[in-house]
């Protein structure tokens, strides 16, 4: 019978990655579990393959042709011991640099130690053995393919990452007898790129940036950046900590939670710069993502990755505006900014809130101030406003985790202590880090906001699935009735005892009252903490209306030509059109 490719799909990615990658030669030894690689590899005279009874030899082999030929070799062993006759080889490839792809085949990693025979645990490598060491499982769904696809990549990538090295790749079989298959499903490939390569030029189509939490940029960044989006009509959406302060700057989290949904967040291209960030969705890539970053990662946020470029951004964007004077067009940057301030312009009216309060002092705040915000609400709530240019933004978006964000602003504070900076906290928050309110480094430029809603508001929101199918979530999932449950009086103490101002509100008219102390630009005699009590009904809604601007505005044109043509001409209308 005349065979194929095997339908083990996860060995259908790899070889069809090999192949993208240019790489033929292949040593293989013989076994069981390795039949369905290949047996797959044998019929397709792409590969130029060699046979070796002793592993141990094999590996050799493929030292011998990688430094001979400069390309990279692929060793297939079986299970049991084989793969442990790779090592010595793979110490000699390790320090002299050569491609050599150790695929070791197995049978499911979820045997290992239950006395199965011929399963041994290749989960650790020695270290000077492999400079890259991925599994691929057997594939059930699409995160298992996009997840095999991306370690494929990754793997082949590292055969000459930074000088190179073997690679290791545990792949395993479910021993199909279906070699069916008579050709490959076609495959992303994703490429790296080094400042000294030559860089693919700018697809056609609409070009966007997303820049997720980012450090100070220099002007000569921010200039770099400015040209490339007039030259290539692009934008830069960005986060609360992306730190971005150029002419294409578009806060866009606000506009892509509407419920109603925009075209400007679809561009063809998108170039994902910075680090982590909770507003990826921001945009939506359809075609492909440009990762630009010096770790060189495969850095695969939104599953469209093509290229990454191991460089520094500023390389990045000199290099593709370098010798070109183009006339520009802004366009992109007129459509977002349109649908940005029209959103804006529509804010409804808000309970008092986290959200009512960032409404209310995000354009308050003192310029040149330094804004620490902490994770989930407070980063969500004033990341949906244009916050001024002059204020650095910062947020611990890397661990993402409630702990240490006053701990965080305080450090901070100290580095500059004639200069303020706020910090934005919830309760769970504000109590697991409040040890460090006792430090006696503290100076009056700390102002802390405190939203006590007494639990993790976080869960109880319309989006979120816990409060729609857990009962009682506030005794153990939002961590209710804890630390003093709204006490007027525990944080007011605390803080006064430790050497704070202390401020209170329970609504609009309270905070009215207070805030200007707050945000008053000179430094005042003592660090302030203000403590704002809401209520998670209210916080609820505030989010819900927040999420339907676009919406409710839609309805009430509706409404408003309703009335004003009433039902006969709205009719007529239809009709005109078609849709009566």
């Amino acid at each position: 019978m005349e065979q194929y490719y095997t339908s083990e799909r996860n060995v259908q990615i790899l070889i069809a990655l090999l192949k993208e990658h240019g790489i033929k030669r292949v040593v293989a030894s013989p076994g069981s579990t390795n039949v369905t690689f290949v047996g797959s590899l044998q019929q397709d005279p792409f590969f130029e393959m060699y046979s070796c009874v002793d592993e141990r030899s094999a590996a050799y082999m493929a030292c011998g042709m990688a430094a001979e030929s400069g390309e990279p070799v692929v060793l297939s062993c079986t299970g049991a011991t084989a793969s442990r006759n790779y090592f010595p080889a793979l110490t000699e490839a390790f320090y002299r640099k050569l491609p050599i792809l150790a695929v070791t085949s197995t049978q499911d990693e979820n045997k290992i130690g239950h006395l199965v025979a011929q399963v041994i645990d290749r989960t650790c490598q020695p270290k000077d053995t492999v400079v890259c060491s991925v599994h691929m499982q057997t594939i059930h769904d699409e995160n298992d393919a996009w997840d095999c696809n991306v370690k494929a990549n990754k793997a082949i990538l590292a055969l000459r990452h930074r000088g190179g090295g073997p690679v290791h790749i545990n792949l395993t079989t479910t021993y199909s007898r279906d070699f069916t298959i008579r050709t490959l499903p076609p495959q992303r490939v994703i490429r790296r790129f080094l400042p000294t390569d030559s860089l693919p030029i700018i697809p056609k189509g609409k070009v966007a940036i997303f820049c997720g939490s980012h450090l100070r940029w220099s002007e000569e960044e921010i200039k770099a950046v400015d040209y490339f989006c007039h030259i290539y009509n692009a934008v830069v959406f960005t986060e609360p900590g992306a730190n971005y302060t150029g002419k294409y700057k578009v806060a866009y989290s606000l506009m892509s939670q509407q419920s109603v949904d925009d075209a400007n967040r679809y561009p063809d291209l998108l170039i994902h710069i910075g680090n982590m960030s909770d507003f990826p969705n921001i945009v939506q890539p359809q075609k492909e993502v440009w990762r630009v970053s010096e770790d060189g990662l495969i850095v695969d946020r939104y599953k469209t990755l093509t290229n990454v470029f191991e460089m520094h951004e500023l390389d990045f964007f000199e290099h593709y505006t370098q010798n070109i004077d183009a006339v520009g067009n802004d366009s992109y940057l007129a459509n977002c900014r349109e649908t940005q301030q029209r959103i804006w312009n529509s804010i409804p009216d808000l309970p008092f809130s986290h959200l009512w309060v960032a409404n209310r002092l995000y354009d308050k705040l003192p310029k040149n101030s330094v804004l620490h915000l902490g994770i989930l609400s407070p980063l969500r709530s004033w990341g949906y406003f244009n916050i001024d240019n002059s204020i650095d933004v910062f947020c611990n978006e890397g661990g993402f985790g409630i702990d240490g964000n006053l701990s965080t602003l305080i450090g901070a504070s100290l580095i500059h202590p004639d200069k303020l900076y706020f910090g934005v906290v919830g309760d769970l928050s504000f109590f697991y880090d409040m040890n460090s309110l006792g430090n006696r480094h503290i100076g009056n430029n700390v102002r802390i906001i405190l939203i006590n809603n007494s639990l993790g508001a976080e869960f109880h929101l319309f989006k979120q699935l816990n409060s729609t199918y857990v009962n009682g979530i506030d005794r153990y999932l939002s961590a209710g009735g804890h630390f003093g449950y709204q006490s007027p009086i525990l944080v007011k103490h605390y803080a006064e005892d430790l050497g704070f101002e202390y401020m209170s509100a329970t609504n609009k008219e309270e905070f009215d009252k207070v805030y200007s102390k707050f945000v008053n630009p000179q430094l005042s005699e003592k660090p302030i903490i203000f403590e704002v009590f809401t209520q998670v009904e209210d916080e609820n809604e505030a989010l819900h209306r927040m999420y339907n601007i676009e919406a409710s505005t839609k309805k009430k044109i509706k409404q408003a030509l309703h009335n004003a043509l009433g039902d006969d001409a709205i009719k007529l209308g239809k009709k005109i059109l078609g849709k009566g």
